[in-house]
Parts: structure tokens; sequence; C-alpha cells
């Protein structure tokens, strides 16, 4: 787990977790580098799930879109550097969004740059508009998820930006008035905010990516167009 990650599910908790005790599923919970266990609330339930056995994880998983337990039954849910390796993760999506609460919560972080990383494949990376549509998949799904923030979350000392994004799992359970990761940083672009219309902090390009942006730029604008067309001397 890269530095920001743990940063931004650190703000996750601090933003959503009110209930006193909520129990929480963790979705890849291995313990590597770092896990968001370490930052969730001390009277919590936490459950950890993994496709192998390893510090952090509670229950192994052979099955990456079908999760051993009931409807209803998680208060948050919460996936890190998970979705990018996951070949249908829309799939999985709806399947997390059956196993949490109408009124629970989905955190996931996903990268939206970087080199790839195999494990065992890595297929995704994730920008501004990837909440929106996962938003309309779930209620194609006939569920009535609604996105409640998005973002792209800058890097500090990693390679990684980190697409974020917060999804409650029934729109009937959703206040405008509810803190948002958003409130307590900013250290992003193109965030996305339930209810505001347009992108908070555009950018059309993410730090990493800005000193290429700019040479594309200064090419375009030295281009010349040629005055007459190029003609072959004949021998």
């Amino acid at each position: 787990m890269h530095d920001t990650a743990l940063e931004y599910g650190d703000l996750f908790f601090k933003a959503y977790a009110g209930s006193e005790s909520p129990k929480i599923l963790d979705i890849g919970s291995a313990d590597v580098n770092g896990s968001l266990r370490t930052v969730a609330p001390h009277s919590c339930d936490y459950v950890g799930v993994d496709f192998a056995p390893g510090p952090g994880v509670d229950v192994v998983i052979t099955d990456p879109y079908t999760l051993p337990f009931e409807d209803n039954t998680f208060d948050l849910c919460v996936s890190t550097s998970v979705f990018e390796h996951s070949e249908f993760f829309w799939v999985l999506f709806v399947e997390i969004l059956r196993v949490i609460k109408a009124t629970g919560r989905l955190y996931m972080n996903a990268p939206s740059n970087g080199e790839v990383h195999r494990y065992p494949v890595d297929c995704w990376r994730f920008y501004p508009d990837s909440g929106r549509a996962l938003e309309r998949w779930a209620q194609h799904s006939g569920i009535n998820a609604v996105l409640l923030e998005s973002f792209i979350g800058r890097q500090h000392n990693d390679q990684w930006n980190d697409f974020i994004a917060v999804f409650a799992k029934d729109a009937d359970h959703v206040s405008s008035n509810e803190p948002r990761i958003l409130d307590r940083t900013n250290r992003f672009t193109n965030g996305y905010r339930f209810g505001h219309e347009g992108l908070l902090q555009p950018a059309q390009y993410q730090e990493d990516q800005h000193l290429m942006g700019s040479l594309m730029k200064a090419v375009r604008r030295s281009a010349r167009p040629l005055t007459a067309p190029f003609k072959a001397k004949s021998t």
C-alpha cells in the first residue's frame, strides 16, 4: 500500500464511520506495506477478505465475484488497489453493493496512472468520469446507488495518483449535508460532489503529466505549415 492510499482511507473513516461500532468489509485486505485496518475506528467489527491467507486476511475467497456474506451485512466497505486487477470490476462492484446495508457506503481507491503492476493481471485505470459510470451501472443493475464524491488525489512520494470514489448503496439514504472526504483535503483535481454541478478543481493533466502536456503544447505552437508543396528535383 502506497503512502497516499493509507492517507485517503483514513480520511474516509473520519468522514463516514459515524456509527459507534460499524461493521466494515475490506476487499483485498492483505497487509502489504500497510492496511486500512490500522486507521479504522477502534470499536469497529472489521472483516478482511483476500485470495490468499496472510496478515490482515480473515476470510480467503476463491471466486472474485462472489462474497460469502448475506445481503445487507456491512455498514461500510473499503477497497484499495483492487479494481485495477479485477478483469470484470463492474461485476465485483455490484456484488459489494449487495452485501452492504441500504444505509451503507462503499469506498474505492484505484490508480489513475502509473506503470503496469500485474497481480496477477493489471487491466484498468480510472479517470474523472469513472465514478459516474459505475453509478449508472448500478442503476442499470437495479440498485438505487449514487456517487457521493470522487476525485483524483495527488501523489506524495510515490508514482500513483489515486482515483477515489465513495458510493451510497441507496439514494434514499443520502443527505447533502453528510461529511465528505473533500471537506478534509485540498490535494485533488477533477473532484465531483453530489449535488454540485461540474468538476471541482478541474485539470486536463495530472501532476505527473504536466511536463508532457507542456511539451506537447510547445510542439503545437512551434509547428508551422509549409509555404509550398515539396517537390523532388528532377534528374
